[in-house]
């Protein structure tokens, strides 16, 4: 398959929606128009720390996205660039999409002097655990949240 990396478009808000409701269904996460209409804002504001990147086919559509920012390092006086989101859709899977992205976002952070890419994944997600650890090393950290 024959993928082209850039930043989204305006004219690429519906199929980026597509993805991203995908990809909020694959996490069963209840997501709203609304919520996708703010987080689409953030990736078109160049002020706002959020940046997306797209994987295009040969035929112009769009078949994963990926949306990363920085974030401070403190203990490693250092800025880092986070992998918020990472989705290639069910039927491009397998063709170098998600590989893709990753390496476009290292990219950039290599450019901008970034000391690490780090992402989260959910433990049972085996099939792009398989792509990342391949590109990546897994770490020993486990996550928390507090929900406010």
């Amino acid at each position: 398959m024959t993928l082209r990396i850039r930043a989204p478009r305006a004219t690429d808000r519906p199929e980026w929606e597509r993805l991203y409701q995908g990809y909020a269904d694959f996490y069963r996460v209840t997501q709203t128009a609304a919520m996708r209409a703010t987080v689409w804002s953030w990736l078109m504001d160049p002020a706002h720390e959020v940046e997306g990147r797209v994987a295009v086919d040969a035929e112009g559509d769009l078949v994963g996205l990926a949306h990363f920012r920085p974030f401070a390092r403190p203990l490693a006086a250092s800025t880092g660039g986070f992998l918020d989101d990472l989705f290639v859709a069910p039927e491009a899977r397998g063709h170098g999409a998600a590989e893709a992205l990753i390496a476009s976002i290292r990219a950039e952070g290599i450019a901008r002097g970034w000391s690490v890419i780090r992402w989260i994944t959910a433990e049972d997600n085996a099939r792009a655990r398989a792509v990342y650890d391949r590109l990546a090393d897994r770490t020993r950290w486990v996550t928390y949240d507090i929900r406010l």
